[in-house]
């Protein structure tokens, strides 16, 4: 070979490792497998997780379920096909939240079916905003969001809402043919749910921004007879309804696992919450002792009382976070908070949560760390476009509720009451309160109970009798929990994963020899979005 084809061979061999190279990049991920390819699929799972109109409304027929199988099949293949060897922890954080999402699709299609076991599923019209990033539960597409609106409405919001109410007629009419089910507590409460959505649109038609529209009056009241015809065909079909409602023990524990990304088995989290339950009554009755010569709590009794009371609480949750280093304070916090101190509630309408209220709102306001999250989502959106929005199925409820309890009792270690030591018997109430509802929830869908006697378990084991007192309260939150696997022991469950990453972050702190700062924990915490704890605890310490 001549001295010019040497050369020329050399160059040829540059060029390729050059371009290579740059295939390649610098985290060693080829083109075809780098994080953009996850964005891209990303944004097409989220695109076809949208299901198609019929008559104007979501598609959710079983026919159209069945021809839409393969394309999703599809979807996986690309997920799995990604080879995320050489990603940064976050990244692969990302794939894991696309993977839940799409386990979520798949054990919704073949196990869950809320479109066709569950009429709530059917509900259209929300008048508030969740406390947590998505509706608790399953929610079809196309809901009608009446906090979004602001009153008189502009003409594109007019447009918007008369849009909104017409997708609730044929949305009823697909509902009767959907619903084929036989999960008896779930039809049976799924009629409350139905007939609240006629009284709550009966309701909003005679708002002072709705009567000077005559279009959309009109567009209420079809939606009214649309929707008192599908509670009436309801009642008519609960009769022949005698299945069970629950997803039965190793259905549940594979939808922690693997959507809901929880660590534990239906097993694990029983134990887990009787221990639980045994703790806080315990420390409870404990406390109760250590405070036997102090005043009882008073509740508020006047309007001006409870104002007072909530006033003060506020600010004492607002400069203890600031002035004890708990989190960074961000300027959208307390204006988050200062929404939702509530109002005073006759002793005899006051629900469990309203009753703790009006004794001492603290441990309800620290539960309240749901909306500095939201605000931060709105007005910080997360830099991943996986993480930027609500995660889909109510994944993120050990992230969201789990943390929001588990700083009722955080801040209280931290000395959030140590002015007023009888307030951390009301942490302990709402400890015990959620642990027990937790449970029945678990012995639901385990078929061992049905929601009415998973409900003896969450009002007989709260103490004070403070679960008996307003009935409503007790059945939606055992609804809820039978509609959506996972949730209502997400409480207590998130709480203690919440804390094992509080555990982890601080013994890695110490083996180092570094300073542990719980601001730095939460400040950390909060920085990663609204992802599973077991996620968030990965991203943050490195350990799986």
């Amino acid at each position: 070979m001549n001295n010019k084809s040497t050369i020329f061979s050399i160059l040829i061999l540059l060029i390729l490792f050059l371009s290579s190279s740059s295939a390649t990049g610098l985290t060693g991920q080829t083109e075809e497998n780098n994080y953009d390819q996850l964005i891209q699929l990303f944004k097409d799972w989220r695109n076809f997780e949208r299901p198609p109109l019929l008559n104007g409304a979501p598609d959710y027929t079983s026919k159209t379920f069945q021809q839409r199988w393969p394309k999703f099949q599809l979807l996986q293949n690309r997920l799995n096909a990604i080879d995320t060897s050489g990603w940064a922890i976050h990244e692969k954080v990302d794939w894991e939240i696309v993977w839940a999402e799409m386990n979520g699709y798949d054990f919704n299609h073949h196990i869950l079916k809320p479109w066709v076991r569950d009429p709530a599923f059917y509900k259209s019209v929300w008048n508030h905003r969740s406390d947590v990033p998505a509706h608790e539960g399953p929610t079809h597409h196309m809901t009608t969001e009446i906090w979004t609106y602001t009153f008189p409405l502009s003409p594109p919001e007019k447009k918007r809402l008369l849009n909104d109410l017409r997708i609730i007629t044929p949305l009823n009419e697909q509902a009767k043919r959907n619903l084929t089910g036989n999960a008896k507590d779930l039809w049976i409460a799924g009629i409350r749910t139905i007939q609240q959505q006629s009284a709550d649109l009966k309701e909003f038609k005679n708002h002072s921004g709705i009567r000077e529209h005559r279009d959309i009056v009109n567009a209420i009241n079809l939606a009214i007879s649309s929707t008192d015809q599908l509670a009436v065909w309801l009642a008519n079909k609960s009769s022949s309804k005698t299945g069970p409602s629950g997803i039965g023990k190793e259905n549940y524990s594979w939808y922690l696992q693997n959507v809901h990304l929880v660590p534990l088995t239906w097993e694990d989290e029983v134990l887990l919450l009787k221990r639980e339950l045994a703790r806080a009554w315990s420390s409870l009755k404990l406390e109760e002792h250590r405070n036997r010569h102090l005043p009882q709590l008073k509740a508020a009794d006047s309007p001006d009382a409870y104002d007072a009371l909530a006033e003060k609480s506020a600010q004492s949750l607002m400069a203890f976070l600031e002035q004890n280093d708990i989190v960074t304070v961000k300027e959208y916090f307390e204006p988050a908070l200062r929404v939702h101190l509530g109002r005073f509630v006759p002793e005899d309408r006051r629900n469990f949560f309203w009753i703790t209220a009006h004794h001492d709102p603290r441990p309800l306001y620290s539960h309240f760390y749901h909306w500095f999250e939201l605000a931060r989502m709105d007005i910080e959106p997360h830099k991943s476009e996986v993480r930027r929005g609500p995660l889909l199925y109510n994944i993120f409820d050990s992230r969201n509720e789990g943390v929001a309890t588990a700083v009722e009792e955080m801040f209280m270690q931290a000395g959030l009451y140590d002015d007023h030591p009888r307030v951390k018997e009301i942490v302990y109430i709402m400890i015990a309160q959620r642990a027990a509802r937790g449970l029945g929830s678990l012995y639901a869908h385990a078929n061992e109970m049905t929601m009415t006697e998973a409900g003896g378990i969450h009002s007989e084991y709260t103490p004070r009798g403070w679960m008996k007192t307003e009935k409503e309260l007790l059945i939606f939150e055992q609804h809820l929990y039978l509609r959506q696997p996972g949730y209502g022991t997400s409480y207590i469950t998130g709480k203690y994963l919440a804390e094992k990453s509080l555990a982890e972050f601080a013994r890695i702190k110490e083996l180092n020899k570094k300073e542990f700062q719980l601001k730095e924990f939460f400040d950390h915490l909060n920085s990663m979005g609204n992802i599973p704890i077991s996620l968030g605890s990965w991203e943050m310490t490195g350990i799986r």
